[in-house]
Parts: C-alpha cells; sequence; structure tokens
C-alpha cells in the first residue's frame, strides 16, 4: 500500500510529462488527478488504521541504496503517526488542487505539463514525509524545490514569474546549506544517517560537544539549529521569508499547493521529526520559539496593508507559520502538528476561492478593484467565510481548536522566550483577524469598483473548481472537532505512540488549565479584529485612506514589507552583480582571455599580418632577400670563426 501511496504520482508525473502532447488535455487531467486521488484515499486509510489501532513504528524497505564504508542507508518508508498525518495532508490537498487545476487551467494551453509538474510536485514531498533516513529526505527536499521552481515560474514569458521562481529556489539554498551541514554533523556525532538510530541514541549524546568554527559547542545544540536553517528557509520564516510573497507569480493552484500542504510545511515537519533530538537542546528550542513568534507577527503586521488577494493570504500563510513553529519551540509538538494539518484544510479553502474570485473577475486581484463579488459568486463567498472563521479561530471551527491550543501552551510554558511568544501570538490574532475580514469586505460587499466590462463578465465557478472547495470547507469546520481528542487531547499519547515527544503532565497538559483570561484571549482579539474591520471597510470606508495618509511612514514600511527586499537588495543582490562584472570584465575579459586565449590569438594575428607584407609577389625583391641572407651568413662565420 505505501509503495502505491508514494509511486503513483510519480507514475501520473512520468506518463504525462513524456507523452502528455500524444495524450492530450484531457486523458493528461484524467491520469494525473486519478492517480494522486487515488493515492489520497489510500492515505486515508493508513490514517483511519493509526487511529483505531493506535500509531505504529515500522520501515518498509524498497530498495538497497548506498554501502560506502560507514555509510549505509537503505530506501525505506518510515511509518509512523506522524507519517501518516503529512500523508493525508498532502495527498489531500493535492488530489483537490488536481481537480480544481481541471476548471482553472481549462484555457491553458500547456495543461499536460503543469499537471505533471503538480504530479512530480506531490511525489517529492511524499518522498520527504516518508523518509527513513536524512539522505531521503534531503532528496525529497530539494526535488520540491526543484517543483516549485517549475510550478512557479510556470509562465515563464512573464520576467516576474521567472524572478519569482529564481528568488525562491535562491533563499531556498539558503536554508538548504544549513540542513546539508546539519546532516554531515548528525553523520559526525551519530556515524549513521538513518533516523530511528539517531533518536535511540539521541539522550546519550546529549552531553557531547563538538568542534564547529573552531570553537567547542553542544553537539545537539549545534545539530539541530543547522536542521532548523533548513526548516526556516523551506517554511519562509522571519529572514528567509522573501520568497514566499513572489511565488504568487505561479497559477493559483501552486499557491494552494505550496502555501497550504506541501512546500512550507516541510520545515515543520522536519523539526517535529526531530524532536527526540530537539528535546535534548534546549537552546535550540528557544531559537524556535524567537523565531517562530516573530514570524508570526512580522508576517500578519504585512498582512494589514497588502492589496493583492493572493499575498494577503500568502503572508497569513507565513504568519501561521511562525505558530506551528512557537508551538514546537515550547515543546507542544502534537498542537504544531495540529495546526499542520487543521490550517491545510482552511488555507488551501481560501487560496483556491481566492482563485474563483479572480476567475470571476476576469484574472483581477487588486481588492481595490474588486467590491459586490458576492452578487455574482454566492457560493465562493461563504465558502471563504468559512475559511476565514477557520482561520481566526472562530468557537468550534478547526483553527479555534489548533491555534488557541498553540497559545495556550506558550502561555502556561515557562520556558525563556514562551512570554515573548505569547504576547506576539495573542497580536497576531488580532491582525489575523483584522485582514482576513478586511479581504472579505473589500472583495465580497460594497459596491463593485471593477470597470463595467469585468463587471459584464462576472460569475461564479464552475463545479470542477466548487466541488474541491466544500469538501476543503468540511475539513476547515469539522477537522479540529473530531481529531483534537488524537492530536491533543486525551487520546493523544496512544495516537502518537513515539511519534513525536509527549508524555503524562507536559506542556500539553498544562495549556488545557491556563486561567480562563490567557485561554479566552485570543477569541476577544478575534472579535475585536472583526469589529474593526467591520467599521472601517464596511462603514467608514474613508477611514483606511485617512489613516494611511496621517501614519504614511509606518504605512510605507508595512506596505514595503519592513523593507527587507530593499535591504537584501543593498547587502547581498547589488555587490555580488558588482563583484560579478568586476571578474567577468576584468577577471575573465581583461587577464583571463587578455593574457590567454584572446592574447595569443592577437599576437599570432597581429605577427602574421606583418609577415605578410613580405610575400610582394616581386621577384627582385626575394633576391634581394637572399642576397641579404648570404651577407648574414657570410659576416656571422667571419666573426665566430666557424669556418675554421
Amino acid at each position: 500500500m505505501f509503495h502505491a501511496i508514494v509511486f503513483m504520482p510519480l507514475i501520473g508525473f512520468l506518463v504525462v510529462g513524456m507523452f502528455g502532447r500524444s495524450l492530450g488535455d484531457r486523458a493528461s487531467q484524467i491520469i494525473t488527478s486519478g492517480l494522486v486521488t487515488v493515492s489520497a484515499i489510500l492515505s486515508w486509510m493508513v490514517f483511519v488504521d493509526v487511529i483505531m489501532g493506535g500509531g505504529t513504528n515500522s520501515s518498509v524497505a524498497v530498495l538497497e541504496w548506498v554501502r560506502s564504508g560507514a555509510l549505509e542507508f537503505n530506501w525505506a518508508f518510515k511509518i509512523d503517526t506522524l507519517t501518516a498525518v503529512m500523508l493525508v495532508v498532502v495527498n489531500s490537498v493535492s488530489a483537490l488542487v488536481h481537480w480544481y487545476s481541471v476548471g482553472y487551467m481549462s484555457h491553458d494551453p500547456d495543461n499536460p505539463r503543469f499537471f505533471a509538474y503538480l504530479s512530480l510536485f506531490t511525489f517529492a514531498m511524499l518522498m520527504l514525509v516518508t523518509a527513513d533516513n536524512l539522505i531521503q529526505m534531503f532528496f525529497g527536499w530539494e526535488g520540491v524545490g526543484l517543483a516549485s521552481y517549475l510550478l512557479i515560474g510556470f509562465w515563464y514569458k512573464k520576467p516576474s514569474a521567472n524572478a519569482a521562481a529564481i528568488k525562491a529556489f535562491v533563499v531556498n539554498r539558503v536554508g538548504d546549506f544549513g540542513f546539508g551541514l546539519g546532516i554531515f554533523a548528525c553523520f559526525v556525532l551519530f556515524g549513521t544517517v538513518e533516523l530511528d538510530a539517531i533518536f535511540a541514541n539521541a539522550e546519550g549524546m546529549k552531553d557531547m560537544t563538538i568542534m564547529f568554527l573552531g570553537t567547542e559547542w553542544h553537539a545537539l545544540t549545534i545539530i539541530c539549529i543547522l536542521l532548523f536553517i533548513g526548516a526556516m528557509g523551506k517554511s519562509a520564516q522571519f529572514g528567509l521569508h522573501t520568497w514566499l510573497p513572489d511565488a504568487m507569480e505561479g497559477p493559483t493552484p501552486v499557491s494552494a499547493l505550496i502555501h497550504a500542504a506541501t512546500m512550507v510545511t516541510a520545515g515543520v515537519f522536519l523539526v517535529a521529526r526531530f524532536s527526540p533530538v530537539f528535546q535534548f537542546a534546549p537552546d535550540a528550542m528557544v531559537l524556535v520559539t524567537i523565531v517562530g513568534a516573530t514570524t508570526a507577527f512580522f508576517a500578519a503586521s504585512v498582512g494589514l496593508v497588502q492589496n493583492d488577494i493572493k499575498r494577503v493570504i500568502a503572508y497569513s500563510t507565513c504568519s501561521q507559520l511562525g505558530y506551528m513553529f512557537f508551538a514546537l519551540g515550547v515543546g507542544a509538538f502534537g498542537a504544531g502538528i495540529f495546526h499542520l494539518f487543521t490550517h491545510a484544510f482552511f488555507k488551501a479553502l481560501l487560496f483556491l476561492g481566492a482563485g474563483s474570485v479572480i476567475h470571476a473577475m476576469s484574472n483581477e486581484q487588486d481588492m481595490r478593484k474588486m467590491g459586490g463579488v458576492w452578487k455574482y459568486a454566492k457560493v465562493t463567498a461563504v465558502l471563504m467565510i468559512i475559511g476565514n472563521l477557520a482561520l481566526t479561530g472562530f468557537p468550534f471551527m478547526a483553527g479555534f481548536y489548533s491555534k488557541d491550543a498553540i497559545i495556550e501552551a506558550a502561555y502556561a510554558s515557562h520556558a525563556y522566550g514562551s512570554n515573548y511568544a505569547y504576547i506576539f501570538a495573542v497580536i497576531a490574532a488580532l491582525m489575523t483577524s483584522f485582514y482576513s475580514w478586511r479581504l472579505t469586505f473589500m472583495t465580497f460587499f460594497g459596491e463593485c469598483r471593477a470597470d463595467k466590462h469585468v463587471q459584464d463578465h462576472a460569475h461564479e465557478s464552475g463545479s470542477a473548481m466548487l466541488i474541491p472547495l466544500v469538501l476543503l470547507a468540511v475539513g476547515a469546520v469539522f477537522a479540529g472537532y473530531v481529531f483534537a481528542p488524537y492530536f491533543i487531547g486525551e487520546l493523544r499519547f496512544e495516537f502518537w505512540n513515539g511519534a513525536v515527544v509527549t508524555s503524562p503532565g507536559d506542556i500539553i497538559d498544562e495549556a488545557h488549565h491556563v486561567h480562563g483570561a490567557a485561554k479566552w484571549a485570543p477569541t476577544f482579539m478575534m472579535v475585536l479584529g472583526f469589529v474593526l474591520a467591520w467599521w472601517m471597510y464596511g462603514r467608514k470606508t474613508d477611514l483606511p485612506q485617512k489613516l494611511a495618509e496621517t501614519f504614511d511612514g509606518l504605512y510605507q514600511f508595512l506596505l514595503n514589507k519592513w523593507y527587507f527586499d530593499e535591504l537584501y537588495d543593498f547587502l547581498f543582490v547589488r555587490p555580488a552583480f558588482a563583484i560579478g562584472r568586476f571578474l567577468w570584465k576584468r577577471g575573465d575579459g581583461q587577464t583571463i582571455d587578455g593574457l590567454g586565449p584572446d592574447g595569443v590569438s592577437s599576437l599570432v594575428r597581429n605577427i602574421a599580418a606583418r609577415m605578410r607584407t613580405l610575400q610582394t609577389g616581386l621577384l627582385y625583391h626575394y633576391a634581394f632577400a637572399m642576397l641579404v641572407g648570404v651577407a648574414v651568413a657570410v659576416t656571422w662565420f667571419m666573426v665566430t670563426g666557424s669556418g675554421h
């Protein structure tokens, strides 16, 4: 079964990638979507088995892979509860995105290529989450990076899409360098890259030190920090987040796939997978907490003023990933993965719902040119409102159970940085509610601000796009209530069964007993955010413009995303281009080529040109040259005495 789950998307990619033009659009769509759907169904069967029978922990061999000195590992699938959760998330969202794309991409001339890329992306993510060892995980990690490059830059004739794809690829290489060093450090310390062996020996290594950058450090802390740097890149954490909003240049289904269930959750999965190691590296846990909380606050603040509907949701993703990370940082591993699980449903719903709005409004993405879309797309509006309710933590929706559990865990924790995380999380909850309802009011209500042509052609999406939205809405409503007992409730010990670190009396237990004010603070912020958004965008619609003009400096700071792009351009991009130009023109052009191939060829050419002037074709010139030669030879013999 596990072989089928992982390899069906690969088969779809290979078949459609090689024969897509011959098969045609419809066959390519059916093959890829059908295989991923079967994989999703099988994933749910595995997940139900885990719930019904308790968590399992086993390995399924695929083939022998590497035997090189002390380095030995096979290609195998690690099967436990964490794997089962990720299989459900990845394959379910991917299958719905595939079927949604049948309608959304119906007029695109490159359908086979698009669907092949989607299946490749899915396979790479499945390789990552089923990895039995670090090398296999890195293989899937880089495969996801490659597939994201192909999907973000799918419309390669758009310069902005190409630039966004390159940016995502390059920024992720920064994090991947840290991940690679973490893998090397694991092998040096543990003598293996197999996960089970690393986890089994982690406690015995908790006091070990390692030489790094010429200094002796706590070994597990260095390993965890390096792995977390890799997670920061893939999951767009503060400092390595700049690629995420630009990834909106890809088609909307790509945005849903990348931002909801696959690429951006890879870092969260990595830290959760290594929870048996992170628990012995408290300093690394503090770093995860601080970075996660900062990301949650930063991304939410930027989302307040964005006008592109997809960018608002993209920054929301970045912020929610911050929640997941600081949950892991304070030790609430089950809560972090629970939020990953619920977030996949409502964030995919919001992204695909945004795609439905864009489709209805003739590809318009600027919310300032929308308004009144409710009249044209009522089903889409209702479904996106459901997604907003789940995201903002409305009681008994999915986000209410998972996000509030994270905030309560931060409050209950006594670890360094937990108070910082709690305060920033509560403030971010207010901002999340505000920008979510701002999006709703600007898009669906009020007078339509689009031109007459767009209004005349505005329409509801077809069933191919709406059915996936309805299924995701079901998850956004019920996933929290149904699965909370397993992820963070009384059944969590049997459910996780060692897949992540959890124990009686841990931080999740403490989170259940925080006092009422701390427990209901996120809900209060959710209501306050709604009221502010309604007042500013439903009643006093001139107020946002006045505030922007009054606080222009702050507005520009947020609108320009804290000027990170400009800062990185100044610190890294321009110097890199300047060095490149210098090495190209001075080093390569003038020095290497000037003195090397170009210099030699120029010298030969000049000598040949001068020698050519001697070839006049006149007999007396040649006779005179011969006489001169004879005279020189005779003189030489006379002077040197060689004739004796």
